[in-house]
């Protein structure tokens, strides 16, 4: 799911608090911040009408929705962070929806997933992972970065760079009441 640019902001200004404990980081760009419910890995473009149909049957009779983006953490825990994450508050039709989402690109010989879905927005992965008690006390700072309101599913292309990846929307279903992109 994108993130509106006011969103991208503030989580782009925690980057930088976190950056002064973490240079071992490979921070996420704002412009590529986003919410993963389904990786897919390498796709075949001519799979993607299918797996637009996919989307938008897990997506149907789901009503546009917010989740407050709030608090911070790591995996696989802050003190031996490997990502860094802001989280999401999620309420149940998140977690339902992400099941959808799942349930209906299996349909189409995706693999489901192994681990139950945690809803984060992923800031950062540690280059070589090690002990940060600095990190850790920071992560654990109160954070409210606001709401993100879910009116559309993205499907999203990730093309490797020397500087890191870079997401793109390929396409979209809008959930149910959701009428124009979000912003």
């Amino acid at each position: 799911m994108l993130l509106p640019e006011g969103l991208r902001a503030r989580l782009d200004g925690e980057v930088g608090r976190l950056r002064e404990v973490a240079r071992d980081v490979a921070w996420v760009a704002a412009d590529n911040l986003h919410v993963t419910l389904k990786f897919l890995g390498d796709t075949d473009e001519a799979h993607v009408p299918a797996l637009l149909d996919a989307l938008g049957t897990a997506a149907a009779g789901t009503a546009a929705f917010e989740v407050a983006v709030r608090g911070l953490g790591a995996f696989p825990s802050p003190l031996r962070a490997r990502v860094v994450w802001a989280g999401l508050e999620e309420p149940p039709v998140l977690g339902e929806l992400a099941g959808r989402v799942d349930a209906a690109l299996a349909a189409l010989g995706v693999p489901r997933e192994s681990r139950p879905f945690s809803a984060h927005v992923t800031l950062g992965r540690m280059r070589e992972p090690r002990r940060n008690p600095a990190l850790a006390a920071a992560l654990a700072q109160p954070a409210d970065f606001g709401r993100l309101p879910v009116t559309r599913l993205s499907l999203m292309r990730s093309d490797l760079q020397p500087r890191g990846a870079r997401y793109t929307e390929v396409a979209g279903v809008f959930l149910a009441g959701a009428s124009s992109p979000v912003e």
